[in-house]
Order: structure tokens, then C-alpha cells, then sequence
């Protein structure tokens, strides 16, 4: 997805660089997408790392912020209603973790490159859990620069793993 995302961005004339940050803007891509289209791009890992961290950031303390009011007026939508009360769901589930070991939990929810996870999830499970966005924040922060560490070893380290 992240190669198919780098190919449309790209088709734009955006550079290299901005083309990494948007798809590292996008949920459930992330960061971990920005970096693989970082490597399809050949920009440097220096470059590219702090580029998806704050792509992927970005959006995280408003996420924080308003992600209860979104949802109660997302669900006032009669054909979102559904999808996202499956999606708080979902979360809840997977975010037991979070609440055994809370904060060191939120970290690794979000940081273990996993389908399901990753900062934009992170911030849901946070605010279903009331962790605090003095806390959270801060958590989710560690648990990007986590996944960026792994994703970076995979995509400039081992390229093969994705077939580029």
C-alpha cells in the first residue's frame, strides 16, 4: 500500500521528502508506511526519520484532544454509526494491554509495528482508557520513535522484506 500511496503522491510533481510526509500523515500508514516510501524514494535515513516522526505526530494531540466529540458526532451519522462503533470496539479489545502496564503498554501498542496499531490507534486507546494527554502524549511519542527504529532496520536494512 505504502508503494501504490508513493506512486500517487509522486505522480503529483511533490518531492521526494513531501511525498514521505504526507504518507506519513495518513492513518494506519503512518510512520511506518512514510519510511518504506522513504526507501522506494531513496531518501536518506537521516533525512527521512525525522520527516514521518512529525508526519506522523502531527496529528496526535488534536487526535487527543477531540477524538470523543469526532466520534459522538461521526456517530450521529446513520452509515458511520457501525464502523465505528466497531472500531472503538476493536480498540478496546486490543487496548488491554495498554491498561495492564498503562503508559509502558502505550508505548509498545504503539511501537510494535503490528497490523491494528500505531499512533493514530494509540491516541483512541488513550482516550477510552482517560490517560491523560500530559501522559499519553509523551508515550506515544516514545512508542513512534520505537516503530521508526524497527521500520527503519527493516526498510533501509533489509529492503528485501518488501520486495524493493
Amino acid at each position: 500500500m505504502a508503494q501504490t500511496l508513493t506512486e500517487w503522491f509522486s505522480r503529483w510533481g511533490l518531492s521526494p521528502e513531501i511525498v514521505v510526509f504526507m504518507v506519513s500523515l495518513l492513518p494506519i500508514i503512518e510512520l511506518r508506511g512514510g519510511l518504506i516510501a522513504a526507501a522506494i524514494l531513496q531518501v536518506p535515513w537521516y533525512v527521512a526519520f525525522p520527516i514521518c516522526f512529525v508526519g506522523n505526530m502531527l496529528p496526535i494531540p488534536l487526535l487527543l484532544l477531540f477524538i470523543r466529540r469526532i466520534f459522538q458526532w461521526l456517530k450521529k451519522i446513520r452509515f458511520l454509526q457501525r464502523p465505528i462503533t466497531a472500531l472503538e470496539t476493536r480498540t478496546r479489545k486490543k487496548g488491554r494491554r495498554i491498561q495492564k502496564g498503562a503508559l509502558l503498554g502505550l508505548i509498545l501498542f504503539v511501537g510494535i509495528p503490528l497490523p491494528g496499531t500505531g499512533a493514530w490507534t494509540g491516541a483512541l486507546a488513550a482516550d477510552l482508557f482517560d490517560i491523560r494527554l500530559r501522559h499519553s502524549l509523551p508515550a506515544i511519542a516514545l512508542g513512534v520513535a520505537l516503530a521508526g527504529g524497527i521500520m527503519l532496520l527493516v526498510s533501509y536494512c533489509l529492503p528485501g522484506v518488501f520486495g524493493f
